[in-house]
């Protein structure tokens, strides 16, 4: 475990300190040990924090309670992700609150940047369990990772639908990675984690509070590209999910009920307020499909262009690593005459593209 993880863990449990002081805070102070090494003064300084919690951050790191989780955490195979990791996910990362850490069960792949979240009742239907079964497994065909909470209902069968069509699933959890809630779903669990991810922002052990429930819903569309509901109550958590979907400018789907029927209320309420109406994945594949490829396109559009080189520097380049490697080798690898590597060696160093080291071996500058 790194520094950066043990003052991670310390910022998350200081009382008060939740998702949006810590990103304040990172951005006011960089890294989180400098956040504890921060003046009385300095944390006054940021955006709403008041005198309590920035006395609070001055106790300094609870250094028992943070050692404690971090040993149930290398116990259980766990694995942490911080909002400054590289492979934190990045359309998570853009989110007005998103969590500064990540518990992880299972593994994220790049590809999981093109999911989708299915959310609905506990108490569905028949109709709800096969429609959403269906529907998982239509869209991981087409490579999307399905997203939901592991719970009873509409997230169980999301769930199922993705591991039974082959594809990629994550379960966000509004508890402890290494608490089975509801517990009849502990083999679901195993097969999550075998393909996909089971993640969660609360601590090791932690219970399935009602709290905690809404909060997790953030996390679900925050993962997602458009969150889809399935049979929802009027007052259905799964609105909530809709809701920060909405905020969180995503896309928002439902799927119609019976009219009249108390399990359709919260769904053709969202269709009437605008949410686009879903008969099949085909009409959620119009709708995301283009909006991914745009979003690619712009990537592709700000990512940086390799350096202009001729063909003999190209080649010579691309043999190179961050280890170095002698001119000898490189001749003969290269089959270039002596003088032109030499040569070309030069040319690439001018560009400051490469390091010269002791006994003519040279490396890649990363």
């Amino acid at each position: 475990m790194t520094d950066d993880l043990f003052y991670y863990v310390a910022l998350s449990f200081v009382p008060g300190v939740g998702s949006v002081f810590i990103k304040r805070l990172l951005d006011r102070f960089q890294t989180p040990a400098a956040v504890f090494q921060a003046s009385m003064k300095e944390l006054l300084e940021v955006e709403g924090l008041g005198a309590k919690v920035a006395s609070e951050i001055r106790k300094g790191p609870s250094e028992q309670a943070v050692n404690k989780e971090l040993a149930l955490v290398a116990k259980s195979g766990v694995r942490l992700i911080t909002l400054q990791d590289k492979d934190y996910p990045p359309r998570l990362r853009d989110i007005y609150d998103p969590p500064a850490l990540l518990y992880l069960r299972g593994g994220l792949k790049e590809e999981d940047e093109l999911a989708v979240s299915i959310v609905g009742s506990r108490k569905t239907t028949p109709y709800g369990r096969w429609i959403t079964e269906k529907i998982s497994k239509d869209l991981v065909n087409h490579g999307i990772t399905i997203v939901s909470g592991m719970a009873r209902g509409v997230d169980s069968m999301a769930h199922l639908g993705a591991i039974s069509g082959g594809g990629r699933t994550i379960a966000v959890l509004g508890c402890g990675v290494d608490v089975v809630y509801p517990p009849e779903n502990r083999n679901l669990m195993a097969k999550i984690i075998e393909q996909g991810a089971v993640i969660s922002e609360f601590p090791m052990g932690s219970p399935p509070e009602g709290g905690h429930f809404p909060k997790r819903n953030r996390i679900i569309s925050g993962l997602s590209i458009g969150v889809i509901v399935v049979q929802a109550s009027a007052d259905s958590g799964s609105l909530i999910t809709a809701n920060y979907a909405l905020e969180q400018g995503r896309d928002v789907f439902a799927i119609p009920g019976n009219v009249g029927a108390d399990g359709s209320r919260g769904t053709n309420r969202l269709i009437k307020d605008g949410a686009k109406l879903v008969e099949s994945s085909e009409d959620i594949l119009e709708e995301i499909l283009p909006q991914w490829r745009r979003e690619k396109e712009k990537v592709e559009e700000v990512k940086p262009r390799g350096p202009e080189l001729s063909e003999e520097e190209r080649v010579l380049y691309e043999m190179l690593s961050e280890d170095p490697i002698h001119i000898d080798t490189m001749i003969r690898e290269s089959r270039f005459e002596p003088g032109k590597v030499s040569s070309v060696l030069l040319n690439l160093e001018l560009k400051g593209l490469i390091s010269q080291w002791p006994g003519k071996c040279f490396s890649k500058k990363m």
